[in-house]
């Protein structure tokens, strides 16, 4: 059997031990528990002059002296005699005299105790508490030389259960150690038990809310026992031939539980058919296991003894006479480093469950292999899951004294070195009465100095958690790590050995840098042994650009760069050739992962044209602003067509009174006329895209004008004029910048180039001011909506003074203004709030009457002066 596979025995166990008791127990529950307290009997074994408690004898030797004492209370009534018999071996009965009688009721006996001496060439020890009948002494002694076997197997299997059990039960007792509603420290001790007792918890128990895990943890049955090896060895458990083969079959039957396991090995079977010859009217046979603690065997029985025949004989299975066999230690890690400095120090090994669960190991140290050697006490704790130094804060580094003195040296000649970072420790101590060595295992005896980043940068602002591989002279003594976070509290790192490909003493720390800003970022090294903090200046960045693709034409001065956070780039340089942002072109419509920004490059100040050619394959070098420095592969696209603006008119055929003075503003419902020259001839198949400015390509009306709809002509191979009459093209809702790009067939469109911004004005048909210049003039006329609002004056930076707003949800056909100052009215249209436009309409005077206003002004009031003309000029 191998470490990880699930024990057989934990059956086979318990089966084996009733194929010879069996026959002898009379009982209706066929998975009886040994949880009844048996008699109480004390030993203790001493062998060449060295006397040990029963529960540090993991084996007898020939010649061992063997002491027992029953513990009877004074009021015992029935008087059991101890018989001690040896055995050796299933096929060589034992003489009458390896049978030793012990009278528990006597006196002496009960004071002093017994003491037997292990004979040569015994191999197994029984000890049987039989109710004092006639012919009780000579009658089991029979029993015993004339089926030697059936004991002997007895004997192997109560060692075999003892040795299950008190795994068991070690990690019964220490999850009772948890304190309650602790989910996180029940899973970690669950694991540091399960490793050194060599067990494996339910797992289902973990899905459990907290406050039923540790109940289903702790009850019976639900922890399987994985096969280490070594309790076998020391039990020399019958696994094979033909009486192992029957117990096998037998376990797998129904009456045999059908492979069930009980956590107290109570898979107790009535197979009394088979060995019905050994019956007797006056005896029959119960098992113990014993659970020694210090001399005290503690007895555990799964059946009440019976008093009336036939009455219950004891029978109880003391370790086995045979060759020491040490524990095989391991540590579980062999990369793991353990830091003496630490308070409390559990040096991690496995491998050899009964030096957690018994006492077998005793007397155990850590011996530290340096110049000046010591030995450090440990104990076995499986909760802590390991051997335990004893707690302190005083433990100090070893001081390296350096190589010997010559003789006659004088003492100041001898130079103290520094101590060593790293030093090694070997696990000694006793299996029983035989010294033993353990693993060996690496230590760090001082706090880790040159810390260094491994690997892990750059570190991204932003993250859940991203990972450093740090390294030192030493990393086991790290306490914590901890950093200030930009939120002014203080952040704490995780941190962990890392793996097994790393370097050694390198360790990996997740920081969490949610709440991290961009630059310098100090991380606290805090380490056991110094008060004193280390500093680690690491740098932190913004979430980098995603470099998609970068898009540049044959003969192109600019370049278009698509991706993520492309608001971090400051330059790009194709062919030593320097491209500079000249704007985000915006976001796609798209958000999450896969949205993707625009970036529009142009030639640097000092830089010249690229000379590139069509299906050139270059590298873009993108700076970034924190000073990474990106690649991005490129092909170079075809050419596009090129076309720049060269002049741009309106027929000013509309009568209006209303006048756009700014050049860059043009009335929607006047067409445009454009003169538009490339220095490559100009294809019939060419169009002119025409498109709202709206911000992105993706947003704002679109139309096309081609050479077969007549509104673009060619003046010239060389010169295209082209025609654009916004509402005919876009309807009445269209208004601000408009651009245009050549399309043609076959290549990508060519860049935009801005025409004008497009304003709507309303139609007005007359002011009427009244003669009083306190009321408000009124103004006629149609769409009077478009106007945002209006004042008798304006500032040379086209501020109104005192406008009157005009309110978003106004309907009317007329509309109170103030009265014009020196002819002029000023307004500010509502598609442009940047513009201004002048008004010039004759005033009709109004007879004073009493009328009310046909729209009260807005709040901001209107003018009082009254003038006969008003003019309106657009000023940006």
């Amino acid at each position: 059997m191998t470490m990880g596979k699930l024990s057989s025995l934990t059956l086979l166990a318990a089966v084996a031990v009733l194929v010879p008791l069996a026959p002898f127990v009379r009982r209706a529950d066929a998975q009886a528990r040994f949880d009844l307290e048996g008699p109480k009997i004390d030993a203790r074994v001493t062998h060449e002059g060295k006397t040990l408690p029963i529960a540090s004898v993991p084996n007898l030797a020939v010649g061992d002296r063997l002491w027992l004492r029953p513990n009877f209370p004074e009021t015992q009534s029935v008087h059991y005699l101890m018989i001690v018999a040896f055995l050796r071996g299933t096929t060589n009965p034992p003489p009458e005299d390896w049978f030793v009688r012990i009278e528990t009721w006597s006196k002496k006996i009960r004071e002093e105790g017994a003491e037997v001496v292990v004979p040569a060439e015994a191999q197994q020890v029984l000890v049987f508490l039989a109710p004092v009948t006639g012919g009780d002494f000579a009658t089991l002694k029979s029993a015993v030389r004339g089926r030697p076997g059936v004991f002997v197997r007895a004997s192997q299997d109560l060692n075999e259960a003892g040795f299950e059990q008190a795994r068991i039960e070690k990690y019964l007792s220490s999850m009772k150690q948890v304190p309650p509603g602790d989910a996180k420290g029940l899973l970690d001790h669950s694991n540091l038990l399960a490793r050194t007792l060599a067990l494996r918890p339910n797992p289902e128990c973990f899905k459990r809310d907290v406050d039923q895990q540790i109940t289903c943890l702790t009850q019976t049955g639900t922890q399987t026992l994985l096969d280490d090896g070594h309790g076998q060895t020391i039990a020399a458990a019958l696994t094979t031939g033909p009486g192992s083969d029957f117990i096998t079959a037998a376990s797998y039957t129904q009456a045999a539980g059908a492979g069930t396991y009980s956590a107290y090995v109570g898979a107790v079977v009535d197979l009394g058919r088979i060995l019905s010859a050994l019956h007797t009217a006056q005896f029959q046979y119960i098992p113990a296991i014993a659970f020694p603690q210090g001399e005290a065997l503690n007895l555990r029985l799964n059946t009440p003894p019976s008093f009336h025949n036939p009455k219950s004989v004891i029978v109880i299975g003391l370790p086995s006479v045979q060759k020491t066999v040490t524990p095989p230690l391991r540590t579980t890690d062999d990369r793991h480093v353990t830091c003496l400095l630490e308070p409390h120090v559990a040096i991690p090994v496995e491998g050899a469950p009964l030096v957690f669960s018994t006492g077998f190991a005793h007397d155990l140290v850590l011996h530290l292999n340096t110049a000046a050697p010591q030995d450090l006490p440990v104990t076995a704790d499986a909760y802590q899951g390991g051997l335990v130094l004893a707690p302190t804060n005083q433990r100090r580094p070893l001081e390296d004294p350096g190589p010997p003195k010559a003789a006659g040296a004088a003492a100041t000649d001898v130079v103290v070195k520094a101590p060593a970072t790293q030093i090694t420790g070997t696990v000694r101590g006793f299996w029983g009465f035989d010294a033993f060595t353990g693993p060996t295992v690496p230590l760090q005896q001082v706090p880790g100095v040159g810390w260094k980043v491994l690997s892990g940068e750059p570190l991204i602002v932003g993250h859940k958690q991203d990972r450093l591989t740090l390294t030192s002279t030493g990393s086991a003594c790290v306490q914590t790590i901890t950093f200030d976070a930009a939120s002014g509290a203080e952040g704490k790192a995780s941190v962990k050995a890392a793996g097994e490909s790393a370097q050694a003493n390198a360790i990996e720390v997740d920081l969490p840098l949610v709440s991290a800003a961009p630059g310098s970022l100090q991380l606290a090294i805090h380490q056991f042994g110094v008060a004193a903090v280390t500093p680690l200046d690491v740098r932190t960045y913004s979430e980098p650009a995603r470099l998609d693709a970068m898009t540049i034409h044959a003969g192109d001065r600019g370049a278009v760069l698509t991706g993520q956070h492309l608001d971090q780039v400051r330059q790009v340089r194709v062919n030593d050739v320097r491209f500079a942002a000249s704007g985000m072109a915006g976001a796609n419509a798209t958000t999450g992962p896969d949205a993707s920004d625009r970036l529009v490059l142009g030639l640097a100040a000092d830089a010249s044209a690229p000379n590139l050619k069509a299906g050139e394959k270059v590298t873009a070098h993108v700076l970034l602003a924190d000073g990474r420095d990106l690649d991005l592969p490129v092909t170079v696209a075809a050419a596009r067509p090129v076309l720049m603006l060269r002049s741009r008119s309106v027929p000013h055929n509309v009568a209006s009174p209303i006048k756009l003075v700014s050049k860059d503003d043009l009335r929607v419902d006047e067409p445009i006329t454009l003169i538009l020259k490339s220095s490559a001839a100009i294809s019939r198949t060419e169009e002119l895209e025409v498109a709202q400015d709206a911000g992105t390509d993706a947003d704002g009306a679109a139309s096309r004008l081609t050479f077969a709809s007549g509104a673009l002509v060619l003046q010239d191979s060389h010169t295209l004029r082209a025609t654009i009459d916004p509402l005919k093209m876009f309807g009445a809702s269209i208004f601000g910048p408009i651009r245009v790009r050549a399309v043609l067939q076959g290549s990508d469109p060519g860049d935009w180039i801005p025409v004008a911004n497009l304003v709507r004005l309303p139609t007005v048909s007359m002011l009427t001011c009244p003669s009083e210049a306190v009321k408000p003039c009124m103004l006629t006329g149609s769409s009077l909506f478009l106007i945002d609002a209006i004042a008798p004056s304006a500032s040379l930076d086209g501020v109104l003074t005192d406008p009157t707003t005009v309110p978003e949800d106004f309907t009317d056909m007329t509309l109170a203004v103030p009265h014009p100052v020196g002819g002029i009215l000023y307004l500010r249209p509502r598609d442009d709030r940047s513009a201004i436009a002048t008004l010039s309409l004759p005033v009709q005077t109004e007879p004073t009457t009493t009328r009310p206003a046909a729209h009260p002004p807005a709040p901001s009031g209107a003018a009082t002066a009254a003038t006969t003309t008003a003019t309106t000029t657009a000023v940006r």
